[in-house]
């Protein structure tokens, strides 16, 4: 049954995905604007056939930030990528730029304004990620990004990557950090399963702190849900 109801998620979310794809190039064209509500739409979807299909669902612990402020969450899936459009308002998430290689979705990404990094692009890849943020903070947008750079499976904790004390640094910005198991229900090989997603939210931390210090109190917030870290 879960390979049945994965089979079929795949196939009703993605042929969706396509004319979704298809609609954002008028939108991104006319602009940014127009853009959001498309994306919380698919967002919306996602969730829906999530639930419908293959029984996944969502539950809040704690409060979501509003306007600028730098959220960093645990990584185990798709499923929280694209939740996070539905959850938060309009998040600039900063994501590989291979992903904006994508022909007419990675074009309509960066007009939503998504934020690629390039890992191998040197100082000039910096500054271009540093203005894509800067943006979104002047529009009040969350920025979404996930510190550990890649999914990882349920129960592991591995540091977090140095791009996410740069940004910290450089943005000023207070960080709210989301612990989550989608991983449980949603593995990155294998069926799909039926379940309730748990995202945990963090007190916000404030700004300016040693760097020690943030990517200490941020893996901690992160990995809450590990095992052995629930509590």
């Amino acid at each position: 049954m879960a390979a049945l109801r994965s089979i079929l998620f795949a196939l009703v979310f993605y042929s969706f995905t396509v004319a979704a794809v298809l609609a954002a190039v008028p939108a991104a064209l006319i602009g940014p604007g127009a853009l959001h509500p498309l994306v919380r739409f698919w967002g919306r979807f996602h969730r829906w056939a999530a639930a419908a299909i293959l029984g996944i669902r969502t539950r809040v612990e704690g409060r979501l930030p509003d306007g600028a402020v730098l959220v960093a969450a645990k990584h185990q899936s798709m499923y929280e990528t694209l939740e996070m459009v539905v959850l938060l308002d309009r998040p600039a998430v900063v994501l590989k730029r291979e992903l904006t290689d994508i022909p007419l979705w990675g074009w309509a990404a960066r007009r939503y304004g998504m934020i690629p990094v390039d890992r191998a692009g040197g100082a000039a890849a910096l500054r271009r990620m540093m203005k894509a943020a800067e943006r979104a903070i002047a529009e009040g947008r969350p920025i979404v990004i996930f510190p550990e750079g890649t999914r990882v499976p349920p129960g592991a904790a591995p540091p977090l990557q140095p791009g996410f004390a740069g940004l910290y640094r450089a943005l000023g910005l207070p960080v709210v950090a989301i612990a989550l198991d989608s991983g449980r229900v949603w593995p990155r090989k294998g069926w799909k399963r039926a379940g309730t997603v748990t995202m945990r939210v963090s007190d916000p931390i404030p700004p300016g702190l040693p760097r020690r210090e943030i990517e200490a109190r941020v893996h901690a917030a992160i990995n809450a849900l590990e095992a052995g870290n629930d509590a």
